[in-house]
This record gives structure tokens, sequence and C-alpha cells, in this order.
């Protein structure tokens, strides 16, 4: 499915709003790198040779300097490692996992399996748990990229105008699942633990900052969150649940609303091929889960290496387990209902995923090589020292649980303005991953992650410069055809509301009840 849409103006006037004015000030994220890159070079000139120093991870002082960039060793470096240590190696090849991921969800998505299990669960389930089921499917749609958005949410208004109910209800419910709880799920290493993970991995590591968590235990990129997560799907599906009977639908039950004469209720039924399809994912799962504790048992077991070092080969090619899970049961769903004929529909659906990461190769050209260069600079771990000396004259070293409070409003005003995930990241995590630390080293590389998370996702369905705000507006008016962008925010705000307030507490209370937030 797919629909185009542009965001409305809002009710007054036809005049945008001020987020979407400030929004649209704001340049692309790769050109905000680009400016970056320039900037980092001229302040390595004027401040290079400058000497100063920070604590070290055994609480020694460490002495650092800035390089300037601009002699001609430092302008040969940048050119020799621009386009393999710089960015298709940096990070020990972080770009590849990205991509490795895509190809797994990109077939369980094409063969429509995704969309069948999100039929499957709406029938079966009574009308009073459909909120808070709406909301849990939305948040575990978050491992298949676009399928929440443009699958679930019009399923949604589907399902409640097949009920007789607004549809409008529904969507909102799916809405806050699929966008507010994008960063939590059941499934460990989605794409979003890996995105974040390992990038978090490369912004603590380059300032010398560990990588480990409170219990000063070596952290694992892609299930760092796996606990904290897990809470978070049930928390927030309780949440979104309680915040949909008591707020959004009396709200809505009294909205004027239509159904448009060309649309088939009758569609959200789960058709016989679709039945057949499940029944071969589920062997098909069966199938991976029972190459998996081959593999786990066998010749990915744990082992210790001859620096007396316990290495567990199958917790560090996670992610290859779950491509290779999504690609199986994608599989088998996709040969059983006939959508893939041969292995070369396979392939196509592999193609057509990575056709939609374009954006994500440019951006991190870009972004590893600013922060390569920031790095190797040393501005990077300068600014940290700034950062964290101002917070410590402020007095907040001493209040952590403050300075995450403080990072969450931070990073949920941002979001605000700056649309995606990936490139808020690369903008914040390089600075207040050691920042934080520095001011207090309780505020390890997954606390401060994990916090960042919480504030993203929250607040990304009450802002018009949401990449699929549009067309999420668009679906919504197929029942109500003078929505506006405000009256979509006004619907969805108390979601947000709830989501910031319930998730940053529940992040205190694993903080301070130094409960491990993954593994």
């Amino acid at each position: 499915m797919s629909t185009t849409a542009t965001v409305a103006p809002s009710a007054n006037g036809g005049r945008k709003s001020m987020i979407e004015r400030i929004g649209k000030k704001i340049p692309d994220p790769v050109i905000i790198f680009i400016w970056l890159f320039g900037l980092t070079l001229a302040a390595s000139f004027l401040l290079g040779g400058h000497s100063f120093e920070v604590m070290g991870a055994d609480g020694g002082q460490i002495v650092h300097s800035v390089k300037n960039m601009l002699t001609t060793e430092n302008v040969r470096w940048m050119f020799e490692n621009a386009i393999l240590a710089n960015w298709l190696s940096f990070g020990h090849g972080v770009l590849g996992i990205i991509l490795i991921v895509m190809l797994g969800v990109g077939v369980a998505e094409d063969s429509g399996l995704l969309s069948t299990l999100i039929k499957k669960a709406g029938l079966k389930v009574n009308d009073k748990y459909l909120p808070a089921l709406l909301v849990f499917i939305g948040i575990m749609s978050s491992v298949a990229t676009d399928a929440g958005y443009l699958v679930l949410i019009p399923l949604a208004g589907l399902l409640y105008a097949g009920l007789g109910k607004n549809p409008l209800i529904g969507m909102a419910a799916a809405f806050a699942g699929v966008s507010a709880g994008f960063s939590a799920n059941l499934l460990p290493a989605t794409p979003v633990d890996v995105v974040v993970g390992v990038n978090a991995q490369i912004f603590a590591e380059s300032q010398g900052v560990p990588f480990t968590n409170a219990a000063g235990e070596a952290l694992t990129p892609a299930t760092m969150h796996y606990f904290f997560i897990l809470a978070s799907t049930f928390i927030l599906a309780i949440v979104g649940a309680w915040v949909t009977h008591k707020f959004v639908t009396p709200k809505l039950e009294k909205m004027d609303y239509q159904i448009p004469e060309d649309l088939d209720i009758t569609s959200f039924e789960v058709t016989e091929a679709e039945n057949k399809g499940l029944k071969a994912a589920f062997f098909g799962l069966l199938a991976s889960i029972a190459i998996m504790v081959g593999l786990a048992t066998g010749p990915l077991a744990e082992y210790t290496n001859e620096a007396g070092k316990v290495v567990n080969p199958f917790l560090n090619n996670i992610i290859l387990m779950i491509t290779m899970t999504f690609l199986i049961v994608g599989i088998c769903y996709g040969k059983s209902t006939g959508k893939f004929k041969g292995m070369q529909d396979v392939v196509s659906a592999m193609v057509k995923q990575m056709n939609t990461v374009g954006y994500v190769l440019v951006l991190t050209f870009f972004c590893y090589n600013f922060l390569a260069l920031l790095g190797f600079t040393g501005l990077g771990t300068y600014i940290t020292y700034l950062g964290a000396s101002f917070l410590q004259f402020l007095g907040l070293d001493n209040f952590p649980i403050l300075l995450i409070i403080g990072f969450i409003i931070t990073t949920a005003v941002i979001n605000l303005f700056v649309g995606g995930l990936t490139a808020k990241w690369m903008l914040l995590g390089p600075i207040f991953v050691p920042m934080l630390y520095q001011a207090n080293p309780a505020m390890t590389p997954d606390l401060v992650a994990a916090a960042f998370r919480v504030a993203d996702s929250s607040t990304n369905i009450v802002t018009p410069m949401m990449t699929y705000a549009g067309v999420i507006l668009a679906f919504m008016r197929k029942y109500k055809p003078d929505l506006t962008v405000g009256d979509m925010i006004g619907i969805m705000m108390p979601y947000s509301i709830a989501f910031i307030t319930i998730w940053t507490a529940a992040l205190i209370g694993f903080f301070a009840l130094n409960i491990p937030l993954g593994f």
C-alpha cells in the first residue's frame, strides 16, 4: 500500500503551526552534517594544539590535545580514510549490520505475513480489549519498518468501521503504538536496537567512555535494552488502552464521521490462503528455532579464548539469527500463499527493501565521516569536557535522575522539529553519551541511549514534522474529510503526555532499583 499526501493547513486561515514553521527552516540532517564537518575543520584550526585534562575510566586524569586538521598530514588522513575506515568500516561495520537486518524484514513484509498477523489478531479479540491489542501490535510492528504506518493504521480504521464505531478511535490507538511506542518490543535486536546500540558503542568508545552497564559488565549493543523494552511493551500497551478508553473514545464518539462508499469492510477478513500461509510460517518458525538452538549449543556455543575472556558467538551474531528467522518464516508464508513463485521473488523482496535505504547511505557517509573527524581531532572530547564541567558547575552531576529527566525533555523538544530517530541520535549521541558519563559515571551509555529512545518515541505523534504525519492524516481524512493537523495532534496529545510520563518513571525505576536494562 502506498499513499501520498501533503500536510494539511491548520484551521486558522491556512496558516502553519509554529512547530511547522520552525521545522521547515531546519535543513536536512545531511546538510547539517556537511556544515558540521566544515565547522569542525575551522575549529580544529583555531584550537589546534590546545590541551586539557579529563577523567579516565580508572579515575585518573588523561591529557588530550586538539589536532589541527589543515596540516598536510591530517588532510591526507581525511582523504585516505573517507570511504573505507570512516564510512563502510566505521564502528566495526555498523552500516552493514543495519542493511542485513533490512533484508530479513523486507522478505517478511513483502510476503504479506505481517499484515495477515495483524488482521488475524484483530478478529480474535473482544471489543473491550481492542485498544490494548492495537497499541500492542503497533509497538511490535517496529520490526517491520513501514508496515505499522502503512498497514496497521488503515486496517485499525477498517476494523472499527466494521464494528460500527468511529474508525478514528482505532487509528489513534494504532498510531500511538506504532509511533509513540516505536522503541519498545518483545523481540530482541530489532532495527531500532541495532541503530541505537551499535552507534552508542561508537559514541562511547570514540571518547574513551567504557561501553559497560552500571555493574561494569560489557554491553551487547543489540540487546543492551532488552529487559527495559520488554517491560515497556506491556506498560505502554496498558497505558495506551487506558488513554483510549478514558480520553480518546469519549471525545471521538461525539465526532461525526463518514464511511466511504468504495470501502470494502469485508477486506479485513483473513482468507483461506492466508490461513494456510500462517500454518506454513509457524512450521518455518519452528525450523528457525531448531537451527538457532543447534548453533547456540554447537559451533556458536560460549567458550573461553586464549586470553581468558568468555566469548559468546551466538549473542555476537544475534543480528544474523533474527534476520535468518524473518527470512525463513517470510519465505514459508510467501511460498504457501503463492506470493513467492520462486527464489527470484524472494530476491526481489530484498531488493525492494534495499531501495528504501538510499537515504541511509547518504546520511551515514557524511555523518560517519563527521564523527570520525570529531574523534580524531579531539574536539569531541573537548566538547564533552566543557559540557560536563558546566553540568558539574550547576551541581547536577550529583543528581543523575535530574540528568535523565533533563536529557529526556531536551530530546523530546528537539523531536518536535527534527524528524528521524537515526538522524537525531547521530546528532545528540556523540555529545551526550560521553558528556553525561563525564558529569556522573552512573550515566552509562545504555542508560543515556534508553533515555533518548523514551523521548524520541513519545513525541512522534504530536509533531507534523514526523515523516508519516501527512500520510496518517490522509488515512484519517477518509472518514473525516475536514480533519486538520491540529485536530490530529489534539487527538494524539493524551497518548504523548501519558507515554513520556509513565515511560520516564519506568526508566528511573530501573535505574533507582539497579535493574539491568538488558544483557
